[in-house]
């Protein structure tokens, strides 16, 4: 009995039985007509409880999970229902989703005609990494008769882990190939040099750089020959992550530290399929979640696991702690990539000479953010003066990160100022223009 739900077709006829009633009370005839039609409710109920409750496997169900969560990402969740009875049903199917999402309306209608199989599936955007419980999959069915309704419960308590953004790292190796990137249209990296890695010498086509001719290659076959080079490969790529309390700021549902996880994720896959060699760590009060520069088969997993659980904390980052953790972990030059947020140039003074110390034996990039709200007031049309005012501080605030831009320039140390949800893509870009320019 704790299956069974009388519906609402039930109910509307009992409301329309006990009218017949009222009208009895005037018309003695449809006293008569009142008992009939309230017997044959009571008999179309119990016809359609026998024809739901006799089969004990009526529907069959399955919730289809991924074998995890990509944060930040529309993750598909699917899911197939057959049906075992002799009749079409009608099914209203409520899945129980983990209560980060804060779903409280997931309701789905299908028919399904008899014997036969639907499919369906919906969309999940998580916007924090970890665990996600999963409750019973709840399907609701009634016949055609729709008096009443069978519960039926299938796959009780599943879990599935957020792992950093992984599903488009297909779409950025593919784009990365062709050095060329879509923001806004099409952004194609130009080489603006090559690597001394030699390769091989060649035959001389109209189009070569000449500064690569071979004279004493071209002397001896009477020629013209020039040298090829490849890219350098096997570079250490470091990405360095602040978890300080800067990074907690939010952006559309998700913080600049998910933001930064995604996109070191991204640039990981990048690098690993360039030949170079990809390592990272987290740095707040103290470095942690070391994973070494490599370019084994596992590495883009182990660093996966390393951020599944990185949280920001209160604090604010000692970078002097980080200047010594890298000048003596990471022995060899490297292109550092550190993402972090300066809102002020004060903010910016505190932590140069640490960064500049890092740039002397390091190629460093610091990534930082635009924030999207300032970026909002500014583009808009003030019709008050209070609007007005709010424009002058955004364009302050905007002004002042150009400062640092400047400042940080004057030391040698290249930036990445974008917008979050732009992120992936510019870091990805700075790193092949780094690359095609043989600057590491």
């Amino acid at each position: 009995m704790k299956n069974l739900y009388i519906n609402t077709r039930f109910f509307s006829a009992l409301i329309g039985v006990g009218i017949l009633y009222v009208l009895a009370f005037f018309f003695p005839f449809f006293m008569m007509v009142a008992h009939l039609v309230l017997l044959l409710c009571f008999l179309a109920a119990m016809v359609d409880g026998l024809l739901l409750f006799t089969q004990k496997d009526g529907i069959l169900a399955q919730r289809i999970l991924p074998e995890k969560l990509s944060n930040g990402d529309e993750n598909p969740i699917k899911v197939d229902v057959k049906n075992n009875y002799s009749f079409k049903i009608n099914t209203k199917i409520i899945d129980e989703i983990p209560f980060q999402f804060q779903k409280r309306d997931f309701l789905i209608k299908k028919q399904v005609e008899p014997g036969k199989n639907s499919y369906f599936q919906y969309i999940l955007e998580p916007k924090e990494r970890g665990e996600y419980d999963f409750g019973n999959l709840n399907v609701f069915v009634s016949s055609p008769l729709g008096f009443i309704s069978k519960r039926f419960r299938f796959q009780k308590d599943a879990m599935l882990p957020a792992y950093p953004s992984f599903i488009h790292l297909r779409k950025y190796e593919l784009m990365a190939l062709q050095s060329e990137f879509l923001l806004g249209g099409i952004k194609k990296v130009r080489k603006l040099g090559h690597t001394m890695e030699f390769e091989q010498i060649k035959d001389y086509v109209p189009g070569d750089d000449i500064r690569t001719i071979n004279w004493k290659a071209t002397s001896k076959t009477n020629r013209l020959m020039v040298n090829q080079f490849q890219d350098e490969k096997s570079q250490r790529i470091f990405m360095l992550i602040d978890t300080g309390r800067t990074m907690k700021m939010p952006f559309k549902g998700l913080s600049l530290l998910d933001y930064s996880i995604n996109a070191t994720m991204a640039l990981s896959h990048i690098i690993l399929k360039k030949g170079d060699r990809a390592g990272m760590m987290t740095f707040s009060k103290k470095t942690e979640n070391r994973i070494a520069a490599e370019n084994k088969s596992g590495q883009l997993k182990k660093i996966s696991e390393s951020l599944y659980n990185i949280k920001t904390n209160f604090f604010e980052s000692d970078f002097n702690r980080l200047y010594q953790d890298v000048k003596y972990s990471i022995n060899q030059r490297s292109l550092i990539l550190l993402f972090t947020n300066f809102e002020t140039l004060d903010a910016l003074n505190r932590q140069l000479k640490y960064l500049r110390g890092m740039a002397k034996n390091h190629l460093v990039v610091v990534v930082f953010f635009k924030n999207a709200e300032l970026q909002t007031l500014i583009h808009k049309n003030p019709e008050s003066m209070q609007e007005i005012y709010d424009e002058i501080i955004a364009e302050k605030f905007e002004f002042e990160k150009k400062l640092i831009i400047q400042e940080l320039r004057k030391f040698g140390i290249y930036t990445v100022y974008t917008l979050p949800e732009n992120l992936n893509i510019d870091v990805i870009n700075k790193y092949l223009e780094i690359k095609a320019r043989g600057i590491l």
